[in-house]
């Protein structure tokens, strides 16, 4: 069973609020004419239940309005940051 919902994956930038995570979707396109690569990002308030933590990837879907911004809510985890960063000598 697959309902029609909008569901895009992002990283987790903030999770300061409660049970609210700001996720970030970025995407990048080539100009048609020029052939110069654009950046676009949006960044779209969830609500989240699973406790996501900053730089996780996430699923989030659409939803009816839970406040004033909130439009979404995490439904998964795709990948769970570990922390480990690539530290150059």
């Amino acid at each position: 069973m697959t309902n029609e919902r909008a569901r895009l994956v992002g990283t987790v930038v903030s999770n300061k609020m409660k049970k609210t995570v700001v996720v970030e979707i970025s995407r990048t396109q080539r100009h048609p004419l020029y052939g110069k690569v654009i950046r676009n990002r949006r960044r779209m308030k969830a609500h989240d239940e699973l406790q996501c933590g900053v730089g996780d990837t996430v699923e989030i879907v659409e939803s009816k309005p839970i406040s004033k911004e909130k439009r979404w809510v995490v439904q998964r985890v795709v990948l769970k940051n570990t922390g480990a960063e690539l530290v150059e000598a």
